[in-house]
């Protein structure tokens, strides 16, 4: 009998390190649900984080509105890793609270990758030239090493119409041109080109194969669509419309002192035809994905545009830094429009038009919202006022 215990505690000591073994063995996956969930952007300047070094408008010393610094488009290197991005720190996809976030996104980036000046600009495609790779293929790289990506945030198609030509030609006819026989831009021949309606049929199948390449890029890493999810992304409005304007139409001033020189009637049809086609565009290339929701963008910037009569330069709003109280509810939240004649460093051109440091932390607070803790969801951003506890504009998501 005791011979026979014996042996049932050594057969019942074997039987249990099976259990130890298999108990081992699930440590690896468990260990992989515990990395932090991330989310991503890809498409152009307008959620690269372009501008978002500068903290309001001056025409006083640069130092006042410098949030970031010269290294602000440096990603946390010495240099670009790809030169002319403007991936600055402050870009919208950075939300933070436990959220690994990454930034493909680049400034100049159109639905398809080529070389401008010298320069490589990735778009949504799995382009690849030497080094130099397209955002899709960045991204199914990406997911291929991460399998807790939840939110793909896509803002492109500005460029595919022209954008930068867009405020070039505007300006550039406002300036050059008197009040009493005004040269337009709206009616000029490119321009009316970029918009017409072949050319936004075009550009709309271009924006939809876009969308297309980056759920593909997911699913080539090995992701199902309930694994995570597109948020397609729209256009702020950076002018309000002409009776919004706090300078005249006629003399300099609004250019030399605001950056915003225009027509009164480009300007509006810079919000109700340009921005609106770029808008519709892309409502229009998605319609009908799964997997795909629209995070609606237009008027989160209402009420702190460039130029808008409800705000105005530091100097203007008695504001000394950006850092002063009140100053992201006295300033606007979109960067000037420096031509040649104004330029001066460390301003870049590139810069000019797009949501500066508070647009882009106004956009990274909606953002946030839309993530909505690993179920994201589409909606509609609108503006707050005053800072939340991350020193970001308040703003609403619905």
């Amino acid at each position: 009998m005791r011979t026979l215990r014996l042996l049932s505690l050594a057969v019942a000591g074997l039987v249990a390190v099976p259990a130890v073994a298999q108990a081992q063995i699930q440590v690896p996956p468990r260990v992989v649900q515990l990395a932090p969930p991330t989310v991503v952007s890809v498409g152009d300047s307008a959620i690269s984080g372009e501008a978002g070094r500068w903290a309001g408008n001056t025409n006083q010393a640069p130092s006042k509105t410098d949030a970031l610094g010269a290294d602000a488009y440096f990603e946390g290197g010495a240099s670009e890793p790809i030169p002319g991005c403007h991936r600055s720190e402050s870009a919208e996809v950075h939300i933070g609270d436990g959220v690994k976030s990454v930034n493909l996104a680049c400034s100049g980036a159109r639905t398809y990758s080529r070389t401008s000046d010298g320069k490589w600009k990735p778009g949504l495609d799995f382009a690849q030239s030497g080094a130099n790779k397209g955002q899709a293929l960045m991204l199914q790289e990406l997911a291929q090493d991460n399998k807790r990506i939840k939110a793909v945030v896509v803002l492109i198609g500005a460029n595919d119409y022209g954008f930068a030509e867009i405020l070039e030609t505007c300006v550039t006819n406002w300036l050059t041109s008197p009040s009493w026989w005004k040269n337009y831009c709206h009616d000029d021949s490119n321009l009316k080109a970029m918009f017409s309606a072949a050319n936004i049929n075009t550009i709309t199948a271009n924006v939809r194969a876009a969308f297309t390449n980056i759920k593909q890029a997911m699913a080539n890493a090995g992701y199902d669509e309930a694994d995570y999810e597109v948020l397609a992304q729209t256009y702020s409005a950076p002018l309000p419309l002409s009776g919004g304007m706090r300078y005249p139409e006629t003399g300099f001033t609004r250019q030399t002192i605001g950056g915003c020189g225009a027509w009164n009637a480009d300007v509006n049809w810079a919000r109700t035809t340009v921005v609106e086609t770029l808008n519709n565009t892309i409502r229009t290339a998605v319609h009908g994905m799964s997997n795909v929701q629209v995070l609606e963008a237009v008027g989160a910037l209402y009420g702190r545009r460039l130029c808008e009569n409800t705000v105005g330069l530091l100097e203007e709003k008695g504001v000394s830094t950006w850092q002063s109280p009140g100053a992201v509810d006295k300033t606007e939240w979109v960067h000037q429009i420096r031509t040649l004649s104004t330029i001066f460093g460390p301003y870049q051109l590139q810069e000019d038009g797009h949501p500066n440091y508070w647009g882009q932390l106004a956009l990274r607070n909606c953002f946030r919202q839309a993530y909505n803790g690993g179920a994201p969801r589409g909606g509609s951003c609108s503006r707050g006022t005053g800072l939340n506890a991350k020193g970001e504009p308040n703003m609403a998501f619905n």
